[in-house]
């Protein structure tokens, strides 16, 4: 299913990140968000991060993630989650390797949510 109208993109990528965010928050010990409005703040601002900064340094860093068969991506993710915690106040990631793994957990979540309500990015077809 493609979405064509923006403004229903945005709200729903914003509910799926805000909703993965809720669920890690029960999930991992590491990782606390105080209010219903740092959650929210908190999914927004990592879907803005995700769109706009993530690109930046995934092009910046890109010979650092061949040599190591993309796993450096998973630590790009972890910055981008460690970079909103920094600027969202109310929510708190107890370090790097925390954030690693709500990265990680986030990341697969999302992609099954996504999945799930038919707005993934992949497509499996079939050769015939």
């Amino acid at each position: 299913m493609k979405l064509t109208n923006p403004v229903l993109r945005f709200l729903i990528f914003w509910g799926v990140n805000t909703l993965s965010l809720w669920v890690a928050d029960d999930l991992f010990e590491g990782m606390s968000l105080e209010s219903a409005q740092s959650l929210f703040i908190a999914g927004l601002l990592l879907g803005i991060v995700n769109t706009v900064l993530k690109p930046v340094l995934l092009i910046l860093t890109l010979p650092l993630s061949v040599v190591t068969l993309g796993l450096f991506v998973l630590v790009i993710n972890a910055l981008m989650l460690l970079f909103v915690a920094w600027l969202v106040p109310g929510f708190y990631i107890a370090g790097f390797w925390t954030g690693f793994f709500v990265s990680l957990f986030i990341s697969v979540f999302s992609f099954i949510l996504n999945s799930l309500l038919g707005y993934n990015k992949v497509a499996i077809r079939r050769i015939e």
